[in-house]
């Protein structure tokens, strides 16, 4: 089990690592050439890199480090050091590819539609493998429980400030470009990743009921709710897990029911938005 774990571990990194490199790619070789720009942090880092002598790689490392710290104090260990890896690829990958050729120019919609798919498909994959390439997430993740609002309608708002900052630079021709390809991108992470924001419902059946438990509250630090069911040929008795995480957290979730019990009956289910109750978490390390 420990073999496989690892090796489990490793085809995670290496994926996040291509996802980086895919999404490197998208910016360097279509989007950033025709002015055209992402959002969230990476969106800011092409800005300054348009306006000083800073790298975009350089500022795309620098810029999101208090996020993985945000992502390692709220989400845990494994996704901070995902989250480094795979921003790290992103950072590498656009300092190799500076001066690759761009693939398409003129035509503006082919542009935003080609590069967002492109984008889409490397933060996608990076996501399905527990890590991140943009910080903006993370961010929206924790205000949510802070302000009344779902965690998409803060990306989406926390975006907007960013296209605002893009149109400095690139117009608002360019800024509005960005914003189609950043939309663009959002639903392509959602087909790589299934769920580009919001809550999750984890409805788990299984024979470790209370291992299951305190290992989520041990390494995800989230809380659950045990409900009796009872099987309806069987008549047997059981105990229903029910735990609602964040997006970012779906992976080590997954991971954490095949370590305890790879033959648990796992439902789960998107959850739109999560508000009161005690939808909390202590810090994980």
């Amino acid at each position: 089990m420990a073999k496989k774990n690892i090796t489990k571990s490793i085809a995670q990194k290496l994926f996040i690592i291509i996802g980086g490199l895919i999404a490197a790619y998208g910016l360097e070789a279509v989007l950033i050439p025709n002015n055209v720009s992402d959002g969230g942090v990476t969106g800011i880092s092409i800005v300054i890199s348009q306006l000083t002598p800073v790298s975009l790689g350089i500022l795309i490392a620098v810029l999101n480090i208090p996020f993985i710290y945000l992502g390692y104090k709220q989400i845990g260990k494994s996704f901070a050091i995902n989250s480094v890896i795979g921003i790290a690829s992103l950072s590498a990958g656009t300092m190799l590819m500076h001066h690759v050729p761009t693939i398409i120019t003129g035509d503006a919609l082919l542009i935003t539609v080609v590069g967002g798919i492109i984008l889409g498909l490397g933060m996608g994959l990076a996501l399905r493998n527990g890590g991140a390439l943009d910080g903006l997430d993370m961010l929206a993740v924790l205000l949510s429980r802070k302000l009344p609002f779902g965690t998409s309608d803060l990306i989406l708002f926390l975006n907007f400030f960013v296209f605002i900052i893009v149109s400095t630079v690139f117009g608002f021709t360019g800024a509005l470009l960005s914003a189609i390809a950043y939309f663009i991108a959002s639903k392509v992470i959602h087909i790589v990743e299934e769920g580009l924001s919001g809550s999750k419902t984890f409805k788990i059946i299984t024979s470790e009921p209370n291992n299951m438990v305190e290992t989520i509250r041990d390494r995800l630090g989230r809380s659950a709710t045990f409900a009796t069911v009872q099987g309806a040929y069987s008549n047997q008795e059981f105990k229903e897990i029910t735990c609602v995480i964040n997006r970012m957290e779906e992976s080590k979730m997954k991971t954490i029911i095949r370590e305890i019990d790879p033959n648990a009956f796992v439902t789960v289910y998107e959850v739109v938005e999560v508000k009161g109750g005690n939808f909390q978490k202590r810090d994980v390390h």
